[in-house]
């Protein structure tokens, strides 16, 4: 059963509002990462931004060894780590397994991270 819009300009408009598929967030994070460790790993909104707008591309041996390198953090006792893998670095809450921002090495000079009491080499 439907229910007609009695209002005649909300309807009118209703019914000329053109569909709109959804838009691709260009934010999202790559497949990979999506499909092997989003129920491991979260990304903050600020690090999608951060991984897409610098063209950090990880792939799945990359955040595997993120990963690893969480998981020694959590191990100590680590709530916000530094993890440097490669070229890049990532703020991560230990404590809520998620990834705060992450850095390029074209980004990194003059760069100083705070609020971090670990770092990891990965």
């Amino acid at each position: 059963m439907t229910n007609p819009v009695l209002n005649s300009k909300v309807a009118e408009l209703v019914q000329t509002r053109p569909s709109v598929a959804p838009k691709h967030n260009p934010a999202v994070p790559r497949d990979e990462f999506a499909n092997l460790f989003a129920d491991k790993l979260k990304l903050s909104g600020h690090a999608k931004t951060r991984l897409e707008s610098r063209d950090i591309q990880l792939g799945a041996a990359e955040w595997q060894r993120v990963l690893g390198g969480v998981d020694k953090a959590a191990a100590k006792g680590s709530r916000e780590s530094l993890v440097l893998l490669d070229d890049v670095a990532l703020v991560v809450s230990v404590k809520n397994r998620t990834v705060i921002t992450a850095v390029d090495r074209a980004n990194l000079k003059d760069n100083v991270f705070t609020n971090i009491d670990s770092a990891v080499v990965v």
